[in-house]
C-alpha cells in the first residue's frame, strides 16, 4: 500500500538540513503503524511526504501502486483527495461551520450533491458517536468531540490510508485514550491503513508495528 525507496528530504537555508536520509520502508494494506522519535527526528516530514503534502529531494514514494515522484501537482492533489485522510493535532475545523458542514466539506469539493453529502456526513458523525451534534459549532464541543469531528472528516470518502499527526497530543489522558480506542475500532471496521506520528508510547505500543526514527533514519522497526 505504501512504499518508500531511498527517500531523502533536504531543506536549504543558511545551512543544509537533512530531515530524512535514504529511508526505505514498506507498509502493507490494513496495517496500523506508529512512528516515533525525538523532536527533529523526521517524523512529521515522513508523514507529509507520504501524504503528498511535500515532495522528496530524492528517492521514490509509491502509494497504492502509483508513484508520486514525477506526477503533476494536479495529479498529486487527486491522490490526496481520493486515497488519503488526514487527522491533525489541532483539529483544523472551520469555526463558522457546524459539525456536519465540516465533515461534508471534502465531499462538496468532489462535487457531491447536497442530499448525498448530508447523508454521508450524518453517517460518519454517527460512526464516531456524534450523531447528536450535527448542528453544533466547534466552539460548542469539547476537545475530544472536536477530534472526533476531525476523524469523521478525514474518513469522508473512506480513503484507504489515514495519516494522523499527534491525534491525542492536544487532549487530556482520558480523552486521548477514548480517541485512540475510536481509531483502533475504525481500523478494525474499515481495514484502513493507518500511520500515527506520536510522542505517546502508550499510543505507539497499541499499534501492530512501531517505526523509530533518529536523525532522519529508521533505527528500529518493531512488529508485535
Amino acid at each position: 500500500m505504501i512504499q518508500l525507496e531511498s527517500v531523502s528530504k533536504h531543506f536549504d537555508g543558511k545551512r543544509k538540513v537533512t530531515a530524512l536520509d535514504q529511508v526505505s520502508l514498506s507498509i502493507s494494506k490494513g496495517e496500523m503503524v506508529s512512528i516515533v522519535g525525538a523532536s527533529g527526528s523526521g517524523k512529521s516530514t515522513l508523514l507529509n511526504l507520504i501524504g503528498g503534502l511535500d515532495r522528496p529531494s530524492s528517492g521514490e514514494i509509491i502509494i497504492d501502486g502509483q508513484s508520486l515522484t514525477k506526477i503533476s501537482d494536479d495529479e498529486l492533489t487527486k491522490v490526496r483527495r481520493d486515497k488519503i485522510g488526514f487527522i491533525f493535532q489541532f483539529f483544523n475545523l472551520l469555526p463558522t461551520l457546524n459539525c456536519a458542514e465540516n465533515v461534508a466539506l471534502p465531499l462538496h469539493l468532489r462535487g457531491w450533491n447536497r442530499k448525498r453529502t448530508e447523508q454521508r456526513a450524518r453517517e460518519l458523525l454517527e460512526l464516531v458517536k456524534l450523531g447528536q451534534r450535527l448542528e453544533h459549532l466547534p466552539e460548542e464541543l469539547s476537545g475530544g468531540e472536536r477530534q472526533r469531528v476531525a476523524i469523521a472528516r478525514a474518513l469522508a470518502v473512506y480513503p484507504p490510508i489515514l495519516l494522523a499527526d499527534e491525534p491525542t497530543g492536544n487532549l487530556d489522558s482520558h480523552t486521548g485514550a477514548e480517541i485512540l480506542t475510536l481509531i483502533r475500532d475504525l481500523h478494525h471496521r474499515l481495514q484502513t491503513t493507518i500511520l500515527i506520528v506520536t510522542h505517546d508510547m502508550g499510543v505507539a505500543e497499541s499499534c501492530q508495528r512501531t517505526i523509530r526514527l533518529r536523525d532522519g533514519r529508521i533505527i528500529e522497526d518493531l512488529r508485535r
